[in-house]
């Protein structure tokens, strides 16, 4: 027993002394790239801008080193391309990190976040958050902007749906389940992507349910309910972190130092990099909190704001300010790390191209299997007093009716870019298939869309309803009702 316990601790000094020479080795790589680079350089490193549209003057941007990142491209003969002007182009050849909001699936759709938080099964979501990343990173797309681990509990919130709900706990689960099945074992695997913990902080109980809007957190309730799943997050080794619109007590949490070097790093010690909401800094003079851009990127960059997502007040003003000596290059410096330490771990510097010639395994059969279990899971039923369910064979006539029974688009869920409606199976097709000519399939939408205020079809609804043994109703919401600034003042 000794010989082995001995054994253990040689085992565990040599790992640790392993692990120590693998990150000083990584320092000295960030160092060494650092020096060599130009204030404006510098800046570039921590700008974000949409790839979206025309690509020539972000070509022009990469050439003299002003992006650090783009987001939306997922074209992987796009991608190479943008990725060789930055990698062989650029003076510093640092590459490009490309991402996606990846919410809940890349071409496999799985259940909304609200309904994989419904099934209780982490490793189930770990199970989809690493399908997702492989069919993602097969496009080029090695960082998503998700898990979105806010803790929601106002059902006007119109991003409630891409949430995991009001339990802290739970979302704690699932958090760590989406970081490690979209990291994988290894950030430098071509099949992983970098997760994003968002939005940091508060944002699901906005006042009124209402988007951007601000929030009135105590310590107490903020360290009790809505830091646990960021904090567990961090553990799981989170490789990013995402600030949310909302100011709390008066102050936005792009320009909020209490919670971004306080909590993040010196707290949980934090080493990734925090990027912006789609232009949250610049917002911050709509919250009164900073005057114009130079302001917002003094506020932002203290604060501990490492990349700005498309307001462009980085690139700008950071050179001046400099100057001015309103922000330390220094300040810079451990943002640009904080990026630089990242790409490493992508492996980036040494693959930074995706592999077009690869075989596609976008919707492979596994994958679809993984997302059917993920949906039967999140289904709950509520009630089933009379056994209506399973249908019994005396049934010989099924009325199904309303708009969601055959709205393919629909079931994607909210929040998707590169879900296909073609790929979808809608519940009226599927009830078809089962009982093929078995039983008699009556359909009738009853309205053309869930806010319809034509009464018309719903009297031939009621009709179809008449003739049948039992009536299949499906209600709901198009996927336009939910998501941002999709808030809703009456349920």
């Amino acid at each position: 027993m000794k010989k082995i316990l001995c054994l253990l601790y040689l085992l565990s000094i040599f790992c640790f002394s392993h692990a120590q020479n693998e990150n000083t080795y990584l320092e000295q790589k960030i160092d060494s790239t650092l020096s060599g680079m130009t204030i404006r350089e510098k800046a570039g490193q921590l700008n974000q801008l949409d790839g979206r549209g025309t690509i020539e003057n972000l070509k022009i941007l990469i050439r003299k080193g002003e992006i650090g990142s783009v987001m939306n491209v997922t074209e992987p003969e796009i991608v190479n391309e943008l990725q060789e002007i930055a990698y062989k182009q650029s003076r510093t050849g640092i590459p490009l990190v490309f991402t996606r909001d990846v919410v809940h699936g890349f071409k496999t759709m799985l259940p909304i976040p609200l309904g994989q938080a419904a099934t209780f099964h982490p490793e189930l979501i770990q199970k989809g958050a690493r399908i997702a990343a492989i069919e993602a990173t097969e496009h080029g797309v090695r960082w998503s902007f998700a898990p979105m681990i806010d803790i929601s509990r106002d059902a006007r919130w119109g991003r409630i749906a891409e949430s995991f709900g009001e339990d802290t706990y739970l979302t704690e689960q699932m958090a760590v389940a989406v970081v490690n099945g979209f990291q994988g074992d290894n950030l430098s695997n071509p099949q992983s992507m970098a997760a994003c913990a968002k939005h940091f902080i508060g944002y699901g109980t906005v006042e009124g349910g209402r988007d951007y809007n601000s929030t009135f957190i105590p310590e107490r309730r903020l360290r009790n309910v809505y830091l646990p799943p960021f904090e567990a997050a961090t553990k799981a080794g989170a490789a990013t972190f995402m600030t949310s619109f909302n100011d709390n007590d008066g102050i936005p949490s792009t320009g909020n130092a209490f919670i971004l070097k306080n909590v993040l790093r010196d707290e949980w010690g934090f080493d990734g990099f925090v990027v912006t909401d789609w232009a949250s800094a610049s917002e911050m003079i709509s919250h009164g909190f900073a005057a114009g851009s130079k302001e917002v990127a003094m506020k932002s960059v203290n604060a501990g704001v490492d990349m700005e997502m498309v307001s462009y007040t980085f690139v700008k003003e950071l050179p001046e300010l400099v100057k001015e000596g309103k922000v330390k290059e220094s300040t810079i410096d451990e943002a640009v790390r904080n990026i630089l330490r990242i790409k490493y771990r992508l492996g980036l510097f040494d693959t930074p191209y995706v592999d077009e010639q690869q075989t596609s395994v976008m919707y492979a059969a596994s994958h679809l299997e993984a997302a059917k279990q993920a949906a039967v899971e999140s289904a709950i039923l509520l009630k089933n007093d009379k056994e209506v369910l399973p249908l019994q064979p005396s049934v010989k006539t099924v009325a199904v009716v309303g708009p969601m029974a055959n709205a393919p688009y629909e079931q994607l869920g909210t929040w998707i870019f590169d879900g296909e409606k073609a790929r979808t199976q809608t519940p009226l097709n599927a009830i078809k298939e089962m009982v093929g000519d078995k039983v008699q399939v009556i359909y009738e939408p009853g309205l053309a869309y869930s806010r319809e205020k034509n009464p018309v079809s719903v009297a031939r609804a009621a009709a179809a309803a008449a003739r049948a043994d039992v009536i299949l109703a499906f209600v709901g919401e198009e996927s336009i009702l939910s998501g941002e600034a999709h808030c809703l003042a009456d349920l």
